[in-house]
């Protein structure tokens, strides 16, 4: 699939066929992600790979209740490293380009996805602390910042309407 294509086919999938993911498909998945440009290339992130059934519904009761969590066969944890960051660019690392980093990889996540005929769905609303739990990292000073199930889709959502690009462009001279 074409970038351009798979940017405007991608959707947010909340419901998942009850098939795994190929182990490929998925490396293939982390492979791109691995590429996701990061700040001074500290790739300031870690990247949960999360299969496991009674761990997906957990993520699931710590993102309130979101239990198409539960129905894709993989979620992807992505957690920003703000004392990594912060080696090379203090407070502003820490606060700031972690959170950065972490999210530019979850959307190469998301477009590789896409790209491979499965579906995903940022999930941004959960309780730290809780997945941290979940993933026995609390000690850890990793920050979750997105969680992304990811399936076969088991529907097809319609597209949502965007901004024009009048409303969402300023040209600065």
């Amino acid at each position: 699939m074409k970038f351009e294509e798979a940017v405007k086919s991608r959707r947010s999938v909340r419901a998942y066929e009850s098939k795994d993911v190929e182990e490929e498909k998925l490396r293939k998945i982390l492979e791109l992600t691995n590429l996701a440009p990061s700040a001074g290339n500290l790739q300031s992130y870690k990247v949960f790979v999360v299969k496991n059934e009674e761990k997906r519904v957990e993520l699931a009761r710590a993102a309130f209740g979101q239990d198409f969590l539960t129905q894709a066969p993989v979620v992807l944890v992505f957690c920003a490293d703000p004392e990594k960051s912060a080696s090379r660019y203090g407070e502003r690392g820490r606060e700031l380009y972690s959170l950065q980093d972490a999210t530019i990889a979850c959307t190469f996540a998301m477009l590789a996805a896409t790209a491979l005929g499965l579906g995903s769905c940022w999930v941004g609303a959960f309780d730290e602390e809780d997945v941290k739990r979940v993933l026995g990292i609390e000690e850890s000073g990793l920050r979750p910042i997105a969680l992304l199930p990811v399936g076969y889709p088991g529907e097809k959502p319609y597209p949502t309407p965007r901004r024009k690009l009048e409303e969402m462009v300023t040209f600065v001279e």
